[in-house]
């Protein structure tokens, strides 16, 4: 089946459900049942991390469920032609990165538009990344992962959820910043990714710490840089990437989204729901110590922070290389 005839099947939504579902709104206060929320990557990843802690507060606070519906492939893509084609009634919603606006430049032909057929509901949280790499990898720093990759060029093989996915463009963009050339090897999802270099199946990863966080625990990856712009008050010994690769900063964000057409009392709702949510102190703090900063914003300040990341990545996609039917 081809990726066309794939998001055809994942997407298809009647126009009468549509609009049975916005004529429900209309009748009753909302939530009145579930909320299924899609993330578009598999179980085990910073995104999902992210969706079952938030929307689980939420779910407390309004005495409803919210539903995780995990529908990984295509760098996140698949999920979002599932979201774009749904009813804009609330009850369904979704949470990606910045990778949908990456996607959107990827991609020749997409069934959605990154900007269009979404309503920004709120940003969640402001995402760093984590550099980590097998023990087995005599590096300690980033001066000497650039000095080994000079050394060995494309022997390096570093992980990703995906082409396109944060880990793929951070990583890409410290290559092309450092002068240095490794090999990109795409998994289904940044948690399997992850495990796959805990493994030693591929060397590195610069991926959310949520994903990487147990096995830094472990010892079986060990972390040597931060892809902020200056070190985190998390983790205040750990060098940002900056330092050695001047000028590099690759700081991301999750956000919550509903298709576009949804009412403005429901986004409403939704945004001041999320709003308690993350600022929960015990949510917060869960969130922070995975450097994962709480990061809400007004429906009008998203709308400005997705543009500004749609001609950001536009950038950053042509500087990669990177392109997909």
């Amino acid at each position: 089946m081809s990726i066309k005839q794939r998001f055809a099947v994942a997407a298809g939504v009647s126009t009468m459900a549509m609009l049975g579902g916005s004529a429900a709104f209309a009748q009753q206060p909302f939530p009145n049942k579930p909320v299924r929320v899609i993330v578009v990557f598999p179980a085990g990843g910073a995104t999902d991390v992210v969706s079952r802690l938030v929307f689980q507060k939420v779910g407390e606070q309004v005495g409803q469920q919210f539903i995780i519906d995990n529908r990984g492939g295509a760098g996140g893509t698949l999920g979002a032609a599932v979201a774009a084609k749904s009813p804009p009634d609330g009850y369904t919603l979704m949470v990606y990165s910045a990778t949908l606006m990456a996607s959107a430049h990827l991609y020749r032909t997409l069934p959605y538009h990154a900007l269009h057929d979404f309503t920004g509901i709120t940003s969640l949280t402001r995402l760093v990344g984590a550099l980590a790499v097998h023990p087995s990898l005599p590096v300690r720093n980033v001066k000497d992962l650039v000095a080994l990759a000079k050394a060995r060029p494309g022997e390096l093989r570093y992980g990703s959820a995906g082409i396109g996915a944060y880990q793929h463009l951070a990583a890409s963009f410290l290559a092309t910043m450092a002068g240095i050339d490794m090999a990109h090897v795409p998994y289904k999802g940044g948690g399997i990714a992850s495990t796959a270099a805990a493994t030693g199946e591929i060397q590195l990863m610069l991926t959310p710490v949520a994903e990487v966080q147990p096995h830094l625990q472990s010892g079986r990856l060990r972390a040597i840089a931060v892809s902020s712009p200056t070190r985190t008050t998390q983790f205040p010994d750990l060098p940002a990437i900056g330092e050695t690769v001047k000028g590099y900063d690759f700081v991301s964000w999750f956000g919550a989204f509903a298709p576009a057409g949804t009412p403005r009392p429901v986004i409403d709702r939704l945004n001041a729901e999320l709003r308690k949510a993350v600022a929960h102190p015990d949510v917060a703090a869960r969130l922070s110590a995975l450097v994962l900063d709480p990061m809400h914003s007004t429906p009008e300040e998203f709308a400005k922070l997705l543009k500004a990341e749609y001609d950001k990545y536009e950038r950053v996609v042509k500087l990669s290389g990177a392109r997909l039917e």
